[in-house]
């Protein structure tokens, strides 16, 4: 492996572990901050369903139910320069537990992939899906 990839991977290690800290976070604790995660024009799939736009996807967040979230799986892949214009570009791939009020817990995965944006991870598109629940 020579060294600039053993870099892009450490990087791309790195990344996983502090985005998806601060990530989740927010998400169970201060969900109506979770605009500063986005692009502009980034796009969200939550269960199915598409939002686009920061201001959407914080409005889709803020009314959603409470959560905890629990990750047990985290891989990050480093996206090839030529495919995303030079951008530094991350996907990020989660799998957890996530409890909901009144509800059984579910599994759940979710996929980033985020970019550089003036020195901060960004979210260009965001893939979330709840499992069955956990019996």
């Amino acid at each position: 492996m020579n060294n600039e990839l053993k870099a892009n991977l450490e990087l791309c290690a790195r990344t996983a572990v502090d985005f998806t800290g601060l990530y989740y976070a927010f998400l169970d604790n201060r969900r109506d901050e979770m605009g500063y995660f986005y692009l502009e024009n980034a796009k969200l799939t939550w269960n199915g369903i598409c939002t686009y736009g920061r201001k959407a996807i914080l409005q889709k967040f803020v009314e959603l139910p409470s959560s905890h979230h629990e990750l047990k799986t985290l891989d990050a892949l480093p996206m090839p320069a030529s495919i995303v214009g030079n951008q530094l570009t991350t996907t990020i791939l989660v799998g957890g537990i996530v409890q909901y009020p009144e509800q059984p817990m579910c599994t759940f995965t979710q996929v980033f992939l985020v970019t550089s944006e003036n020195d901060k991870w960004k979210i260009s598109s965001d893939l979330y899906r709840v499992k069955q629940p956990i019996n």
